[in-house]
């Protein structure tokens, strides 16, 4: 049995190995990470792709549906008040009319709202004050090591003392 870099389980590998190994096993998750990310992403695509193209049809089928109702509305006025045909025709028109007319108005207040809403600018002026204060930070000071200590490591990295 070998470790993934092919040295002999239970050998001594060197710091060096072991980051390499410790890098390349990261290395490989993030790629995995980011396939799932994807076929998660390509699932949720395909569903919606399949949702709105039922919605489109139920869409359709209604709008092809809407003549239907107009001539059942039509015949049903026509049997409850025995007016001329014409008459119920004209009513049935109006009453699609009266209907279109509160949607549209429906939509023109929806429209207004959303014209007066702050939101975009908002989240730009939060975005502007957020750099602000990011270019105002400043790093938290360090504390300063003992000089025996700088020398030490120094040393130790194989620098001389200054």
């Amino acid at each position: 049995m070998s470790a993934p870099d092919g040295s002999p389980v239970g050998a001594e590998r060197s710091i060096g190995q072991l980051f390499a190994s410790a890098t390349a096993e990261m290395s490989a998750l993030v790629h995995d990470e980011i396939a799932l990310a994807k076929a998660q992403l390509k699932h949720d695509v395909k569903r919606g792709a399949t949702s709105g193209g039922a919605f489109s049809a139920a869409g359709v089928l209604l709008l092809f549906s809407l003549p239907m109702l107009n001539f059942a509305l039509a015949y049903g006025i026509r049997t409850w008040s025995h007016w001329n045909l014409a008459i119920c025709f004209l009513l049935s028109f109006a009453a699609n009319v009266l209907v279109a007319v509160v949607l549209a108005l429906i939509g023109v207040v929806f429209a207004k709202k959303a014209k007066k809403s702050k939101g975009p600018q908002k989240v730009a002026a939060s975005m502007k004050e957020s750099a602000g204060v990011l270019q105002n930070a400043k790093p938290h000071p360090r504390p300063e090591l003992p000089r025996d200590d700088v020398r030490a490591i120094e040393a130790a990295v194989g620098r001389s003392p200054s």
